[in-house]
């Protein structure tokens, strides 16, 4: 047998490895982009920074040490210039869909801080294995912009698992609504019908506010905003105002909000502010053909006949009146249980001349058409109009000449 040259003999002594191999190595220098490993094997492995971590901006000499030992991957046992390329990130990786295996059939919360944030949603990673949560899985409710979870560490379940596809999905929301289940459960054994609770206005919408009550949602419609009138809700709450509300109505799971509470209902008081005889000030809220209705305070809202305008004959409130215009007018009626008033500003007006307001009275009572008439025309006139019911009209014209 010959004997083996020196270098034969040195290169024996080396093991043999493979792509794909994995091995431990020991780190002999380092550098903030690339590290120097002995693997044991005739020439030593190059680690990079890229195939270190995903994290751009990592020095190298801030997380390894001379002298430390880890397990390394093989990607490449010789690049063309006789060194051996490793990688740490992707046996992490291997190991990580291994660990998202695991947690997708034990369905174990997981906990990562987010790497990324995405057009269509976030971007963790799980010991270097990357799970993708759909902006429809962030959260529990509509989120437009998610630019706030950057950084973040965030709690997830793994809801569809296929990393040959390259699909690792994950669901926050999931846990999300368990928790507001168990809270809303919770908080319902609390509270009752006609209960004042503290709450955070969630979000605002053209009907509404869901208020957050600490557990479930409340929803404060328009119409339960105050005793007047709410144009929108936008210009009232915004997103995370403190409030405090009325429990109106508990329906299941459904919680109806209002802020009109009973010892502020306007109508308490109406009957004395708003007696017949008294004069008051209000503003025109809307407008019909038959008359205006007047706001006398936030609740409480009063209707001006067309009738009632002017002693002059007025063809529709529009023509003098206006939105938001204040007016003065006496009540002429009231009516408390049906929430009723009747306003005139007729009533204020200096009165017609006793002749003419005589005839418009009589005329309007029915009693002496004829002979107010006669006065004007003959009578095989008047009864024309009276067949036709334009005697009124006719009347007014007569009266205004």
């Amino acid at each position: 047998m010959s004997e083996l040259s020196f270098e034969q003999m040195l290169e024996e002594s080396f093991k043999t490895i493979r792509n794909g191999e994995v091995v431990e190595g020991t780190v002999i220098d380092v550098k903030p982009d690339e590290a120097i490993l002995n693997i044991g094997y005739k020439a030593d492995g190059i680690l990079s920074k890229n195939e270190y971590t995903n994290e751009s901006n990592l020095d190298l000499t801030t997380v390894m040490n001379v002298g430390d030992k880890m397990d390394v991957k093989v990607l490449k046992v010789n690049d063309g210039e006789g060194q051996v390329l490793l990688t740490y990130k992707r046996l992490l990786a291997e190991k990580g869909n291994k660990r998202l295996e695991e947690a997708f059939e034990s369905q174990e919360v997981l906990t990562a801080k987010v790497a990324q944030v995405l057009n269509g949603g976030l971007s963790v990673v799980v010991d270097e294995a990357r799970v993708f949560i759909p902006a429809s899985l962030v959260s529990d409710m509509y989120e437009k912009d998610l630019s706030k979870y950057a950084d973040q560490e965030i709690e997830f379940v793994i809801s569809e698992f296929n990393p040959r596809r390259r699909r690792v999905i994950g669901n926050r929301k999931q846990l999300l609504m368990a928790d507001r289940a168990e809270k809303q459960k919770e908080l319902l054994s609390k509270i009752a019908e006609g209960d004042k609770v503290d709450g955070i206005i969630k979000n605002v919408t053209d009907f509404g506010a869901f208020v957050d009550l600490g557990g479930a949602d409340g929803l404060l419609h328009i119409s339960e905003m105050s005793w007047g009138r709410v144009e929108s809700p936008k210009k009232v709450f915004k997103a995370g105002d403190s409030i405090n509300v009325l429990i109106k109505e508990i329906n299941d799971n459904k919680i109806a909000l209002s802020l009109k509470f009973d010892g502020e209902n306007p109508w308490l008081r109406a009957e004395e502010n708003y007696a017949v005889g008294n004069i008051v000030e209000g503003k025109i809220a809307r407008m019909t053909d038959f008359g205006a209705f007047v706001e006398l305070e936030p609740g409480v809202d009063a209707l001006l006949h067309v009738s009632q305008i002017s002693r002059e004959h007025v063809e529709k409130p529009s023509d003098i009146l206006s939105i938001g215009q204040i007016v003065t007018a006496k009540v002429v009626d009231f009516n408390g249980e049906d929430k009723k008033i009747s306003l005139s500003m007729k009533a204020l007006e200096p009165e017609l001349e006793e002749t003419e307001e005589m005839y418009v009275e009589d005329f309007v009572d029915g009693e002496y058409v004829d002979e107010m008439v006669e006065e004007y025309i003959e009578d095989e006139f008047v009864e024309e109009y009276i067949e036709d019911d334009m005697a009124e009209e006719f009347v007014e014209e007569e009266i205004d000449a």
